[in-house]
């Protein structure tokens, strides 16, 4: 009869999402990996095969996790509002640290359809969102009636990847905050 495993698979993932944020894939190392999740090597190949599928892993669960109850801010569409709680939420994730879907596609994706369809479809979900909010702001008359909502929720959805990248340069969330407020205002009526 197969043993049963003796781990708990979300632990480990949560610990490779620091590793990788950390030291991205290709510096994070098999030993520190092995080291920080408490995971045999032995295990760790029987389950996931490889460091790259690992990798599939760890993001599938980051986006789970960690960015989908961010997004979920804008699922319902609720204008502005939802637009704004969004990057309070998500601004506090990417601060210090950069977003690991981002990173990962700006650090594999060239050469890694997996990362690169993984980004496509978030970033795909995110415009179509942005979409949704901005609808909900034109027939609440939250934004400007010549403001072409595809156009902007393209400009948002820009604008999230660029804040994932500068989250990791930036001084104080203040500034996040302050470029998010003016990103915005000019939309509004």
């Amino acid at each position: 009869m197969p043993r049963s495993a003796q781990y708990d698979i979300d632990n480990i993932l949560q610990q490779a999402v620091e590793i990788f944020l950390e030291h991205s894939f290709h510096g994070a190392i098999m030993d520190e990996i092995i080291a920080r999740t408490a995971f045999n090597r032995r295990g760790f190949y029987l389950e996931f095969g490889s460091k790259q599928h690992f990798l599939y892993k760890v993001l599938q669960y980051y986006q789970q996790n960690e960015l989908m109850p961010i997004v979920s801010e804008l699922e319902n569409h609720q204008g502005i509002t939802a637009i704004n709680t969004f990057f309070l939420r998500y601004i506090p994730l990417v601060y210090r640290r950069g977003c690991l879907l981002i990173n990962c596609v700006c650090e594999l994706g060239k050469q890694d359809d997996v990362i690169r369809q993984m980004g496509r479809h978030y970033l795909d979900r995110l415009q179509l969102d942005f979409i949704g909010c901005l609808e909900k702001a034109r027939l609440t008359n939250e934004i400007k009636a010549e403001v072409n909502i595809e156009s902007a929720a393209l400009q948002l959805t820009s604008y999230v990847q660029g804040f994932a990248v500068n989250g990791v340069l930036a001084e104080n969330p203040e500034e996040m905050m302050i470029a998010t407020e003016a990103m915005l205002t000019p939309l509004q009526v």
